[in-house]
């Protein structure tokens, strides 16, 4: 049970990060993409335009706005959606990054116009938004109250849940918790 479709509660803390970070970088592609369109560039021109220090054109732009729409509608829809879009979009971003990065010296099939920058920064936005999707969902010591740990131990959970009534339970009724003492007036050793 390790794979991303886990349930996460609606409410949980973790949905802010996936929201939050895939959205803002949403926000940054589609304005990318839209400064692109303002320069009027060819749609598969090779040689593109320097847009924000990266070069672009008409075919880069759409998808900057389209991946960017696709980031923004992960976080309006939250949870693990958000998370999953994240993870998916930041893996093909850092694929993109190669791949790109092997066409730069081949301006004929170069149809993004790719230049170094715009590697750096699929390298750079690819792992971020990679991180937002993946925070708090992979990790090696994960706290025992996360969702993504309940759910992959799902007996231990069990275990600590009951130890947690029977604490509540004997703390309410003015018992001692397991594992703790207190004194109490009139017995020797009780102040």
């Amino acid at each position: 049970m390790t794979g991303l479709d886990e349930a996460l509660p609606v409410d949980h803390r973790l949905g802010q990060v996936y929201r939050y970070g895939g959205g803002f970088m949403g926000v940054v592609l589609i304005v990318f993409g839209v400064l692109g369109f303002t320069h009027n560039v060819g749609f598969f021109s090779t040689t593109g335009r320097e847009v924000a220090g990266m070069s672009t054109n008409g075919a880069l732009s759409l998808i900057s706005v389209v991946v960017g729409a696709i980031l923004i509608l992960g976080a309006i829809i939250g949870g693990n959606t958000a998370s999953t879009v994240n993870v998916v979009v930041g893996a093909l971003f850092v694929i993109s990054g190669f791949v790109n990065l092997g066409l730069i010296g081949t301006p004929d099939i170069n149809f993004l116009s790719f230049k170094m920058p715009n590697v750096i920064f699929s390298f750079v936005v690819g792992l971020l938004v990679m991180t937002f999707g993946l925070y708090g969902r992979v990790s090696g010591h994960l706290p025992h109250d996360n969702p993504y740990w309940r759910s992959r131990h799902p007996e231990e959970a069990a275990r600590e849940d009951a130890f947690r009534r029977r604490a509540s339970v004997l703390t309410r009724d003015g018992a001692s918790t397991p594992g703790t003492s207190r004194s109490r007036p009139g017995i020797a050793g009780g102040h």
